[in-house]
């Protein structure tokens, strides 16, 4: 019986798609506030932070991201309910694609912080965190349908969206093909 449970509880954090950089805070986790106040004395230091992409500039070697900040919830993921802090540039040796990493997606990045950037936000010049990326994650977008808001819930049958079993009910609505899942959608 002990060996079942132990594959179970295997097979189930496996199943977990985060990175560990992400999932995982550094051991010293330094706010964004901190750093801000003194840069200088965070240099080199790790950090897990994230918000909503504002701005992808590509050059030849690299790709620097400018990031609206917001706090993470436990599992790394930006809070945008929440008061944004400012923002932080990260860099990454890799080609970031303006079409995949779009302006207000949500994006979580581990790293380290080398220091800061001087950017132009409208007419002003600020110096914003530059963090040095080692891992990035960006966060998939779904989207609400409010046709499928129910009263109940039950089991029955479904012609539009692959036939039985079918769950409904206002939290989850399985169904046979993996990209209609009402309400649901998944489109990255």
């Amino acid at each position: 019986m002990k060996w079942y449970l132990l594959l179970i509880c295997l097979l189930l954090n496996a199943c977990s798609t985060l990175p560990v950089a992400i999932k995982n805070p550094p051991l010293h986790d330094i706010s964004y506030v901190e750093v801000t106040q003194k840069t200088a004395n965070y240099k080199d230091a790790p950090v897990r932070w994230g918000g909503i992409i504002v701005d992808v500039e590509n050059e030849q070697n690299f790709s620097l991201v400018q990031v609206l900040y917001y706090p993470l919830d436990s599992e790394g993921e930006p809070e945008t309910d929440r008061q944004n802090a400012g923002r932080f540039v990260f860099k990454s040796s890799a080609f970031l694609d303006p079409a995949v990493y779009t302006k207000n997606a949500k994006i979580t990045v581990a790293g380290t912080l080398t220091g800061d950037i001087e950017r132009t936000i409208g007419k002003k010049v600020m110096r914003l965190p530059l963090i040095s990326a080692t891992t990035i994650y960006l966060w998939p977008v779904y989207e609400y349908d409010s046709r499928y808001d129910g009263f109940g819930y039950g089991y029955g049958y479904n012609p539009y969206y692959g036939g039985y079993p079918y769950y409904w009910g206002n939290y989850y609505w399985p169904s046979a093909s993996p990209f209609m899942h009402p309400p649901f959608r998944r489109f990255r």
